[in-house]
């Protein structure tokens, strides 16, 4: 039988009812041809003749102004250009032409992950080869071997590693890298869209202890950033350097037509709009592809899912392919297992790969032509990068996104236009987060004490350093401040956390290798590590057994279960100060500094495919206090008056549930970042109130940006619930907590109605 071609395959799930009766819309995106520019002149020839022998001919015109830019002009630069389109050469052009121009030039490169750090590695080294040249590229993280260590801070012309490390071993011991500290010329920054909230707001202070370091030993280097699509890659990349810094989007990389089609699983139970599993149509329609050997990608967003399609797959086309064609790819594989994957997918004999978002950054996987994702990613920006894994060559490719019953997912597959037409979101940090930047002034104080008057990247210090002086942290002798604790402060601050006391986490799966898999702050611990909940951690599955609040452990141990907890906390809500508020006819919104006390109360289990509710139990945890910012939405006496008590109460819970699922979409961070809290009669106003606050002390931005697009927010929520085809309100729009209420769905309607879009009168 002749194996259909993709172009077969796109034509036939137009005319298969059983498929094509399940796409809600179907998008394509037209090709385009590349844009190039010949080499500059002052590129060495020796760079020249080794792109030339790589069947690299010319450049495309984004990488050709990156290098004038970085290379000859010593500007900071971000480029931004989609997935698989050479961003790799605007950075490694201007570094190994400075390092042509000089032996002792050094250069810094920083990649979110080990398993990216390990590729560019294998790119560079291979140009580096074909150049004849003595260049040393090395990466340096927790794999690294103590003898090569010594060897890379000597003679390390590049060196490649993450946040983390730079952060705990790198800086903290710079006088054991002063040939690379002395002689630093650029910084890499690659997928700087990762850089977001807590976590980039801790990255943004590191670099700001790299910039001090650097700049004691006469160094002044010069970034270059990329970035996969977001709506501020100049904003994000200026925030989180504190430089000036030239954008780069005129993308001259080609592109293979793209089919993006929105895919609908048929509904099972049409009162609570439940629909068929998002798995079982993922392993449909993916084995079709297989079949035809069409090379796929699957995506899905935990270990287990990723396990659970895998098996399914390799069963389902073990006849046609044999199960070795299909392979996972995750966190928790050896990287020599990771290798061995990626060769396969490039020479072809891997045939389908199942992913979590391990795969969505950009590692080198050759040419795929399907991508199918189960669910939707979470953000536009994360969309579009996995869309980018099919089609890397030019060729003509397909993005399936197969939603599930999600409140979100249903959201995106009956409004495509928000994906399609909307700018990717917003990255936001807030490098000036107190309790963030109070810990990174320790790091640097212990790095190099601090003198009178000395500004930390332009941030007074002044106070800072007076109160750390106080707490006995710092000592003050003559005009500088020196550090004076026995402790280590980098190791224990972790770049994932805005709190300073953090829960850490003990797998005790295998009693023989007992060992810490990671921590979290206490406010989120009380709702994802109390006892019984199922933790998440890189996909695995852990239920937590004990959590000693005390000694903030907690013990958990793997497990594979259907479901996940969901905790309830009772939250108190004390509005500190009104920072802004605005005016609208029928409510009012508000933004400002909030006091949050808040106790665990009980957690439930429910369903991954069906999300109802399987059972409840108790948790046992003090009050927790939190001081960060919210932001607000108040509704006066004349909007309470069109309710009845109940039915307002209804409508509060049910909008409350909405904002949970559209708000982290509309600012670009995870759901835990941003906690939606109703409240019947808030301290500050006695008004039926409902508050977003950051789930940080001190506060990341997130409500602030909620704050500033509330109207567009209320919108998303109103087209949500409308769009929603249940009768009476469902687990997909207005949640579980009002379920049985036949009046839930239009009470949340009624009031997401009242607040339709009107000017404002700023206070």
């Amino acid at each position: 039988m002749q194996k259909k071609s993709l172009e077969q395959i796109l034509d036939w799930i137009h005319q298969e009812p059983a498929l094509n009766d399940h796409v809600e819309y179907w998008h394509t995106i037209e090709e385009k041809p590349a844009k190039t520019m010949p080499f500059p002149s002052s590129l060495d020839p020796s760079i020249t003749q080794a792109l030339t022998r790589r069947g690299i001919p010319s450049l495309y015109t984004h990488q050709h102004e990156a290098f004038i830019k970085s290379g000859m002009e010593k500007q900071h630069t971000v480029s931004v250009t989609p997935t698989a389109s050479g961003k790799t050469l605007s950075y490694n052009l201007p570094v190994l032409q400075s390092i042509m121009e000089n032996d002792q030039t050094r250069a810094l490169y920083l990649f979110p992950t080990k398993a990216l750090a390990q590729d560019q590695k294998s790119e560079i080294n291979e140009l580096i080869e074909e150049m004849g040249v003595n260049i040393k590229s090395y990466t340096y993280d927790g794999d690294t071997a103590p003898n090569i260590r010594q060897v890379i801070r000597k003679a390390g012309h590049v060196v490649m590693t993450n946040p983390d490390m730079l952060h705990a071993a790198i800086l903290p011991h710079h006088t054991k890298w002063i040939s690379l500290f002395e002689n630093l010329q650029y910084i890499i920054i690659d997928e700087l869209h990762t850089y977001r909230g807590v976590f980039g707001s801790h990255v943004a202070n590191v670099l700001r202890r790299l910039k001090r370091i650097a700049h004691y030993y006469g160094s002044s280097p010069v970034f270059i950033c990329t970035s996969a699509t977001i709506a501020n890659p100049k904003e994000l990349a200026e925030t989180l350097t504190g430089e000036p810094f030239h954008l780069i989007d005129n993308n001259g990389a080609p592109q293979g037509k793209k089919h993006f089609v929105f895919y609908n699983p048929p509904i099972v139970n049409e009162a609570l709009n439940i629909r068929k599993s998002a798995t079982a149509e993922v392993n449909k329609v993916a084995s079709l592809f297989l079949k035809e050997n069409i090379q796929t990608i699957v995506f899905a967003k935990s270990r287990v899912r990723v396990e659970i399609i895998l098996s399914h797959l390799q069963e389902l086309v073990k006849k046609q392919l044999g199960p070795k064609s299909i392979r996972g790819y995750r966190g928790g594989y050896l990287p020599k297992q990771r290798r061995e994957i990626e060769r396969g997918l490039r020479d072809g004999e891997v045939m389908g790969v199942v992913s979590t978002n391990a795969l969505e950054l950009g590692v080198d996987i050759g040419q795929l032509q399907v991508c199918v994702m189960t669910g939707y990613p979470g953000s536009v920006a994360s969309t579009w990068q996995q869309a980018g894994r099919a089609g890397r060559r030019q060729d003509e490719s397909l993005t399936l996104l197969v939603a599930s019953s999600a409140p979100v997912d249903q959201y995106m597959i009956q409004h495509p236009e928000f994906f399609l037409e909307q700018s990717p979101e917003t990255a936001r940090i807030h490098p000036d987060n107190l309790i963030i930047l109070v810990d990174h002034i320790k790091c640097a104080a212990f790095e190099l004490p601090f003198r009178v008057g000395e500004t930390f990247d332009g941030v007074e210090t002044a106070d800072i350093l007076d109160y750390l002086a106080e707490e006995q942290v710092l000592h003050r002798h003559g005009r500088k401040w020196y550090w004076m604790n026995d402790g280590f402060p980098a190791h224990g601050i972790s770049l994932r956390s805005a709190s300073q006391e953090n829960v850490i986490i003990v797998d005790q799966t295998d009693v023989a290798n007992v060992k810490v898999i990671g921590e979290m702050d206490r406010f989120s611990a009380m709702t994802l590590l109390h006892e019984k909940a199922i933790y998440l951690h890189q996909g695995i599955q852990y239920q937590v057994e004990e959590l000693d609040w005390d000694e903030r452990k907690a013990y958990v141990q793997e497990v594979q279960v259907e479901y996940y907890t969901d905790a309830n906390l009772a939250v108190e809500l004390k509005v500190l100060e009104e920072d802004n508020t605005s005016y609208y006819p029928s409510f009012e919104t508000g933004f400002g500094d909030v006091m949050v006390n808040a106790k665990a109360t009980i957690f439930k289990k429910i369903k991954l495919t069906t999300f109802e509710n399987i059972g409840s139990g108790p948790i046992h945890l003090p009050e927790e206090e939190l001081h960060t910012n919210a932001c607000w939405a108040s509704f006066p006496e004349e909007t309470v008056h069109s309710f009845g008590k109940d039915q307002l109460e209804q409508a509060l819970i049910g909008a409350a549930n909405v904002l949970r699922h559209v708000a982290p979409v509309l600012v670009l961070c995870d759901q835990s970042d941003l906690h939606v809290v109703p409240q019947m009669k808030a301290a500050h106003s006695e008004q039926p109130t409902i508050f977003l606050y950051d789930r940080y002390p001190g506060g990341v931005g997130l409500s602030s940006a909620v704050y500033k697009r509330f109207l567009t927010l209320l919108q998303n929520a109103k087209n949500l619930v409308q769009t929603c085809p249940c009768t009476h309100g469902c687990p997909s729009c207005v949640g579980s907590d009002v379920n049985g209420s036949e009046e839930a769905k239009s009470a949340t309607l009624q009031l997401l109605n009242i607040l339709e879009e009107e000017h404002s009168i700023e206070r």
